[in-house]
């Protein structure tokens, strides 16, 4: 089965969530099917033998609107993907090159709603007017694929409420997975020693991007009323616009004026010094407004560390309310139920261990790609078998 993988982010140039799932779900694609991957980046000499294909927008879009930028992607690999029998896309940056490629060869389209456009209304401050070209591309590329794959429950019946006019029998739940040999406990402190945490004191970490679906706002507000013994870790990196830059910058800034402890690694750290990250922490917190699913919480829970997340989306298909973690509603009182559920686990060191450890357990248990990878394959089964 030669299957055509597209997708803005692949490694080394990963980001986010989105990017994570492909980097695993290609890994776990390939003893399957004949995998060709299409993504953005500069070529580089492993990428042939790897079955990469890299591609640029093009240059005379320089200084352009990014969505005009991606549909220039979306059209290079769109010409690329001869020879595939069936095409699939994740995001909309990669969405219409589905679509066409589908149109283009005669190839189903099957696609991977990680986020939808009409519930990031906040893209606009990043997009502009191309937030109206994203939201088009997505509609299009969604309403006509051959299969929908929505990474939770949750995402699925966003989706249809979104999109009436998609049938739901082709909307299919796979969920996110983990690869929990490379996420599990990690004792050492090589990484906390670099960073200059204080062994002696508790923290709690955040990892994400610093966007208005990560809710890191709402976090560094929270934080300032939490156990002051605890050191505050924030992993925030890829700022979407100069506005919500300046605004999580003031916010830092303030609450590194009301307390002490507050740690803010602005860089992507490579992934051994996460995981130690995340091995350390006495609780790690999840602000998200908005979260199909949230592997980053995945992340957290095959590290054995327990989870105070908002209770939005997917998120509670992963954490379990009192048993993984807490889960907060994303209320008029949000704020202040992240604080009190912060020093809820912070306060009592034998029931974070206990999540931790019932965390890790149900990582393993239910959310490995290899099982991911190969619901993936029947459903690209399904779908070559009614073209």
């Amino acid at each position: 089965m030669r299957v055509g993988l597209l997708t803005r982010e692949y490694p080394p140039d990963v980001y986010g969530g989105a990017g994570v799932h492909v980097e695993f779900l290609a890994r776990e694609l390939r003893p399957l099917v004949d995998l060709e991957v299409h993504c953005w980046g500069e070529v580089s000499s492993a990428d042939k033998a790897a079955g990469v294909v890299r591609h640029r927008p093009w240059s005379a879009l320089d200084g352009a609107n990014d969505a005009l930028r991606t549909f220039s992607v979306d059209l290079a690999m769109t010409a690329a993907l001869r020879g595939r029998e069936l095409v699939h896309s994740h995001t909309w940056y990669a969405n219409l090159a589905g679509h066409l490629g589908k149109l283009l060869h005669g190839v189903p389209h099957v696609m991977t709603a990680h986020s939808l456009e009409p519930l990031r209304p906040w893209k606009a401050e990043q997009l502009g007017g191309g937030y109206a070209l994203s939201g088009w591309a997505e509609r299009t590329a969604i309403e006509a694929a051959d299969a929908v794959v929505a990474v939770s429950a949750a995402m699925r019946e966003d989706i249809l409420a979104c999109y009436p006019a998609l049938d739901p029998a082709r909307v299919h739940v796979v969920h996110n997975g983990i690869d929990t040999t490379l996420y599990r406990p990690d004792h050492g402190t090589e990484a906390l020693d670099r960073i200059g945490l204080d062994p002696a004191r508790p923290y709690v970490l955040f990892v994400g991007r610093i966007t208005r679906q990560k809710g890191v706002p709402h976090l560094l507000r929270a934080a300032r009323d939490i156990d002051p013994a605890a050191q505050i870790v924030l992993c925030a990196g890829a700022p979407d616009t100069p506005g919500i830059d300046r605004e999580f910058r003031d916010l830092y800034q303030e609450l590194s004026r009301s307390r002490e402890g507050v740690h803010w690694i602005p860089r992507m750290l490579p992934r051994p010094d996460v995981v130690q990250l995340l091995t350390h922490a006495a609780v790690f917190v999840c602000p998200s407004v908005y979260e199909p699913l949230g592997i980053v919480n995945l992340e957290a829970m095959a590290c054995g560390t327990p989870v105070v997340a908002s209770e939005v989306g997917g998120i509670p298909e992963v954490v379990e309310d009192g048993r993984t973690g807490v889960l907060v509603p994303v209320d008029d009182d949000f704020e202040t139920g992240l604080a009190r559920a912060l020093d809820s686990v912070l306060a009592d060191a034998g029931a974070a261990r206990r999540m931790g450890d019932a965390g890790r357990r149900r990582a393993v248990e239910e959310f490995g790609w290899d099982a991911v990878a190969r619901r993936t394959v029947r459903l690209y089964e399904e779908v070559l078998g009614q073209a």
